[in-house]
């Protein structure tokens, strides 16, 4: 290969708006189904091991470990309740009660094109008012509801014009930064 071709190729490599993206970064964090399914017991409610367990049918491997992924990311935080025998609960943070909204759109997806003929499995009725509710995004300046069609992406603060400095991690797994950064 050429270095004439190189320019035309870092020009259509955008692989580096991914890593700038919120949604591929978060779907990095809890895109998984497990995760996603023990967040949804959070929601409900539910905060022991052996309850999530049960409620999920989740290999208890599986559960430690996305338990513990939920932990260390700071959605989820690991509550002594006894000490003899010493045991544990798992409370949301309030990063873990922000994912609520995404949680329940899917929700909302999944009763709108995927339940049975008799309905949606689960609703949610607003404990404020005492009705069935079926929430939805609003615009928090007018109050009016946002879809894809009243909606325009434009770059934030954080967008990213160009590639971050490649790191020797993408290849070894190391914190050295090559393109002029600093060793870590």
């Amino acid at each position: 290969m050429s270095d004439a071709s190189q320019p035309v190729e870092h020009a259509l490599d955008l692989s580096h708006r991914l890593n700038g993206d919120s949604v591929g970064r978060a779907l990095s964090l809890v895109g998984e189904r497990w995760t996603m399914m023990i967040l949804r017991e959070a929601f409900f409610g539910v905060r022991r091991y052996g309850q999530l367990a049960r409620n999920l049918s989740i290999p208890r491997p599986t559960l430690s470990l996305r338990l513990r992924k939920l932990v260390d990311a700071g959605l989820l935080e690991r509550v002594r309740y006894s000490s003899e025998p010493e045991r544990h609960e798992y409370r949301l943070t309030q990063a873990g009660r922000d994912l609520f909204p995404a949680v329940i759109a899917l929700m909302r997806w999944g009763d709108a094109y995927l339940a049975g003929p008799d309905g949606p499995p689960i609703v949610l009725r607003h404990e404020t008012c005492g009705h069935a509710t079926h929430p939805h995004l609003t615009c928090d300046v007018c109050g009016e509801e946002i879809d894809t069609r009243n909606v325009t992406p434009e770059r934030g603060p954080g967008f990213l014009t160009e590639p971050a400095p490649r790191t020797k991690a993408d290849v070894t797994g190391s914190e050295l930064v090559i393109d002029g950064g600093t060793s870590a």
